[in-house]
């Protein structure tokens, strides 16, 4: 693992620390006091399977996206639904994020519960109980929230929601794509948006403009779509149509935020936007896609190449061997309710042997090749020496849909000690 980096101060206000991982306990905790259980992972004092971070590689992916990023004058709001947990939000503030970003109003209660006071909703708001919870939030007036609209009858629905209630909302326009997902796909719908808008009067304030280019996968239709993003603000604040000042111009920026800090900082806006990126998964990083943007990140990008390393992966899944019933196949107690499993198989990173003084690599050719509730099929090589009891650390694709599986997560340092316990809010 790469060397420690500092942590910014306080960042491990107390918390409830019951995990399937740790075992019950029932009372508050704080970091100091799980460092004095003296729980191990080698010593096999955690109940396995167990997702782990591990706390050093964190603090890296968190300062290098915050350089790069800063590289580039722009700000960040991480993704928080990638891992719901609180203490993590507050970490990325600290470290200078500009907000959250969320993807639901139930998600938004819960940062805000937790402390966090700028939320940009990276969704549209649909329906009375959303616009119910946002509308509570909003009666806290320290509580800055955006959400995203698309077409007139949403904006009708918003508007006579928060007219009733003499609330005022914050909200971006999103721009899509054919065949995407949600956003305005051309000049038609943009107008008729802009109509809607009008016609809502002082309860919808026009904030900036939003876009998601993970829908495409082609760096050339990204940038065209990035372009079109930066024309529609420039011609919208033109023509006087946003209410905020600066206006926010935002990208994802989850496998291609390099492309959107490059494109929305070459527009020159000066002080007059404010551009925001959103990337979710690089705080703990993965070995699928993520992994190969980062490649192609660390080839082609001027200001990654000078910067020291990159992303890398910070969470693992660790299971025993559980059975080898055959020459050429071990039984994993790892299955799809402990890790994702959508974007790739876990891939064999660690192996350990209880009373081996340390982990070594696992074998390149051990493969997942199947996994089901509990079980994971792990195909292994006749002369390899593995036995019942081993522990296996699996490096994850997708972070998002491992991080949802568990209520907490032990935090370990180089030496596989306890050191804290990160808890989620799914």
């Amino acid at each position: 693992m790469n060397e420690r980096r500092p942590a910014p101060a306080n960042i491990h206000p107390p918390i409830a620390a019951l995990n399937k991982g740790l075992g019950f306990l029932e009372t508050a905790t704080d970091r100091d006091a799980v460092s004095q259980f003296g729980w191990n992972l080698l010593r096999e004092d955690l109940s396995l399977p167990s997702a782990v971070i591990y706390e050093d590689r964190l603090l890296h992916n968190l300062y290098w996206m915050q350089q790069f990023i800063a590289e580039y004058g722009v700000r960040l709001a991480p993704h928080g639904k990638t891992t719901m947990a609180p203490r993590l939000f507050e970490l990325q503030l600290q470290a200078g994020a500009w907000g959250i970003t969320l993807a639901t109003a139930h998600q938004t209660r819960v940062a805000y519960e937790h402390g966090v006071r700028r939320v940009l909703m990276a969704n549209q708001l649909v329906g009375k109980g959303n616009m119910a919870i946002v509308a509570r939030l909003l009666h806290d007036l320290d509580f800055e929230f955006y959400c995203l609209v698309d077409s007139a009858e949403q904006i009708d629905q918003l508007a006579a929601y928060y007219s009733e209630s003499g609330q005022r909302l914050r909200v971006l326009i999103e721009l899509g794509v054919a065949g995407g997902r949600a956003g305005v796909r051309d000049e038609p719908q943009l107008e008729s948006v802009l109509a809607a808008l009008a016609r809502a009067g002082r309860s919808i304030v026009l904030s900036g403009v939003e876009m998601y280019e993970g829908v495409l996968d082609n760096e050339t239709a990204i940038r065209h779509f990035l372009q079109h993003a930066v024309s529609v603000t420039q011609r919208l604040a033109a023509d006087g149509f946003f209410q905020r000042t600066p206006i926010l111009l935002s990208g994802a920026g989850s496998a291609w935020y390099d492309v959107v800090a490059e494109i929305f900082a070459a527009a020159n806006f000066k002080d007059a936007v404010e551009i925001v990126l959103r990337p979710g998964c690089y705080l703990t990083h993965d070995i699928g896609a993520y992994r190969e943007a980062q490649s192609r990140i660390l080839a082609s990008n001027p200001i990654a190449r000078r910067m020291s390393s990159g992303l890398l992966p910070a969470l693992h899944v660790w299971a025993y061997v559980q059975s080898v019933p055959e020459a050429e196949k071990a039984i994993i107690g790892m299955g799809k309710r402990d890790a994702a499993f959508d974007s790739g198989m876990p891939v064999p990173a660690l192996h350990f042997r209880p009373g081996d003084a340390a982990p070594k690599p696992a074998a390149a050719h051990w493969v997942v090749t199947k996994m089901m509730d509990q079980h994971a099929y792990m195909r292994i090589a006749r002369q390899d020496d593995l036995r019942v009891g081993d522990m296996i650390g699996f490096d994850i694709a997708h972070p998002c849909l491992t991080f949802d599986k568990w209520r907490t997560l032990p935090v370990l340092n180089p030496q596989f000690d306890v050191i804290d316990v990160i808890q989620t809010f799914f």
